[in-house]
Parts: structure tokens; C-alpha cells; sequence
């Protein structure tokens, strides 16, 4: 396999998908900064593919910077992406490539696609009345004022919002309040795919707990399948059946939510895991802790070969030269590393 070969995790035979995403890029044109100078192409995606499973929740995983949000936005085409394939098959329809739809055939998705933002509190309308921001995507489809009040009603009875409440507006609302309505809005169209980018990061620790729990409920009732966009590994754990891990706009690694937690195979995989906080005092004094060095490399110049290679304690000159394969691991994930098949790397055991 070389290296242009697309990143694309295996399913298993029983497992339906509901995407399928291929060598996906979106590349920021360059553009002149306040001291005249030009800056280069940024390529917050670079060739990411990916597939996920019909009612599971795949968690994209990385620092700041890596292009997890950029993702996502491409997903449902906020951001348009500069290449690549966005295959998306509905509950009851047939294979369809979103990246090459006008915007009057990208309409009858809108419905189907769905994304909850991060923070509630300028995700918000401030003028808009409860019922009108939850209300919002039924009023622009045509939905009859009456039955919009009913789905509103209903949809907020669900997520834990009193539906007497729909004539008062955001201000009035906690934080937690207002990520039920962010949620609402998202879900109250019956959607297919939820991108949730951070979606908790923004709560308290009590309330985002409630909202996990809530996400994970409503999953269940409404046959939903999530993106969920994190940098807090200790939610992903907990909320996601698959991780992808990102990495200067690539994907570096793909597996099983416990398979890439207890065994990673990709250096900065094991470097993200050690940073998970660990409440035992026993188990924080026997933790070995692998540190990363420097920061997110700038992907308008990204570092040649292996873009983590200057940060990576185990970097050889291949790693500085060559773009990394894709390889198959024993746990049905995939890796992009030279050296992963060499590695002992420690991973967080339950």
C-alpha cells in the first residue's frame, strides 16, 4: 500500500454505514496578512477518510489546531470542501456523494444533517424567543406555525426543558438550559447525523454529565449517529464506539473506542492518553507519563514526511522524509506510523 492510499477503517460485516468519507481535503486559499506578506495554502484537511457506522458514535480526537471542527463544518458542508468524496446513505435511499451537490440538491439533506455547537450561550439568537430557535430549521422548510409549537413542545419535553418555557428568551436560561435548547433545535427535525463539536465543553462538570447521559438517550430513541468532536478524551471514552485521531489535518489513527485507549499504536495517540486525568492516587504513582514536547505544527507549512515527527521521542530519518502508510493493526483499527509494529506503547487500562 503506498502512501496516497486513502485512510479507510474496516467495518465488520455486520455493521451498516452511513458514511463514508474519502480522501476529503479543505485547503484555506492564501491571503495577505497586515504586514503584506502572502501567507501558504492552509490545509486544516489533507486527504482524511473515514467511514461511520449507521447508530454508533465515532469520537474525532486531537489538539487544537489539528482540524477536528474543520471536519466536521465539511461534513455537512458549512465549510466547502477543496476535494475529495462525502458519501452519505440516508435511512431509506441509496449512496450519494454530498461534495458534488448544488446548494438547491444539498436542501432535501439539510433535514437529514444536523450539527450541535459548542458553546450555547452565542449559539443563540439573544432576540429569538425559545420556540423561534428551536423552531428555526421548520419555519425555513415550511413546517405550519401550529405544528411547529406541538415539536417544539415535544422535543423539549425530551431533552428536560419545561415546554412552558418556549415564549421566554436565552438569557433566562443556565448554561446547561441553553445546551438542551442547542440540542433541541438540532434534533427537533428528526435528524440522520448529529455533528456535535464540543458539544460539553463548555458545562460544568455536574451538567455535563446530564448532557452526556441526555445525548446518549436520545441516540437510542431516535436511531442517531454522532460525530462527536472533543478534545476532552475522558468524555470520548465514555459517549464513543470508535476514535479517530487527528493530527496536523490527518488522520493517524482509527480503531475501537477500548482498543485505542488500552493499546494505542501511534505515538501521539499514547501521548494524548497520558494526559488523561487518573483519580486514584495508586495509579497516578506507577503512570508513566510520556510528555509532549513543542507545540501543534502550523498546517500552512506542516513539517515534511510524518507531520508529528518533531515532537515524536521515537522519529528516525524515515519518519522526517517519507509520509507515513497506512496499516492494517491486530485489533481491526489502522495506523499511520513507520515504526508502530516496534512499539510498546502504554495505553489506560479500565
Amino acid at each position: 500500500m503506498n502512501s496516497m492510499t486513502p485512510f479507510r477503517p474496516e467495518t465488520t460485516a455486520t455493521e451498516r454505514l452511513c458514511l463514508d468519507v474519502r480522501d476529503l481535503k479543505v485547503h484555506f486559499a492564501p491571503r495577505k496578512t497586515f504586514r503584506k506578506k502572502v501567507q501558504s495554502v492552509v490545509k486544516a484537511v489533507d486527504g482524511v477518510s473515514l467511514k461511520v457506522p449507521d447508530g454508533q458514535t465515532l469520537a474525532v480526537v486531537g489538539e487544537s489546531g489539528c482540524g477536528k471542527s474543520t471536519l466536521g463544518r465539511a461534513i455537512l458542508r458549512v465549510n466547502e470542501p477543496t476535494g475529495g468524496e462525502i458519501n452519505y446513505r440516508p435511512r431509506q435511499g441509496e449512496w450519494i456523494d454530498l461534495a458534488k451537490l448544488g446548494e438547491r440538491e444539498l436542501a432535501r439533506y439539510r433535514l437529514d444533517l444536523r450539527m450541535i455547537f459548542q458553546d450555547p450561550f452565542t449559539a443563540l439568537n439573544p432576540r429569538q424567543t425559545v420556540l423561534e430557535a428551536i423552531g428555526q430549521p421548520l419555519f425555513a422548510h415550511g413546517v405550519d406555525r401550529t405544528e411547529v409549537r406541538d415539536r417544539v413542545a415535544d422535543i423539549m419535553a425530551k431533552v428536560g426543558l419545561r415546554p412552558e418555557y418556549m415564549s421566554r428568551y436565552p438569557h433566562a436560561f443556565s448554561g446547561g438550559e441553553r445546551q438542551r435548547i442547542v440540542i433541541a433545535r438540532a434534533l427537533v427535525v428528526r435528524p440522520h447525523v448529529v455533528v456535535a463539536d464540543e458539544a460539553v465543553a463548555a458545562l460544568d462538570v455536574s451538567v455535563r454529565a446530564q448532557t452526556l447521559n441526555l445525548l446518549q438517550d436520545l441516540q437510542e430513541e431516535f436511531r442517531l449517529t454522532y460525530l462527536f468532536i472533543s478534545h476532552d478524551l475522558s468524555v470520548v471514552r465514555h459517549i464513543s464506539s470508535h476514535v479517530a485521531v487527528m493530527y496536523v489535518g490527518r488522520l493517524i489513527e482509527y480503531g475501537l473506542t477500548e482498543a485505542v485507549f488500552t493499546r494505542p499504536r501511534h505515538p501521539y495517540t499514547s501521548a494524548l492518553m497520558a494526559s488523561i486525568p487518573i483519580s486514584s492516587p495508586e495509579l497516578r504513582r506507577t503512570r508513566v507519563r510520556q510528555q509532549l514536547q513543542g507545540e501543534v505544527a502550523d498546517p500552512a507549512n506542516p513539517p515534511s514526511g510524518c507531520h508529528f515527527h518533531p515532537r515524536c521521542p521515537f522519529a528516525t530519518d524515515l519518519c522526517r522524509s517519507r509520509t507515513p502508510e497506512i496499516a492494517d493493526t491486530p485489533a481491526g483499527g489502522t495506523v499511520a506510523c513507520h515504526h508502530w509494529g516496534e512499539l510498546d506503547l502504554k495505553g489506560i487500562s479500565r
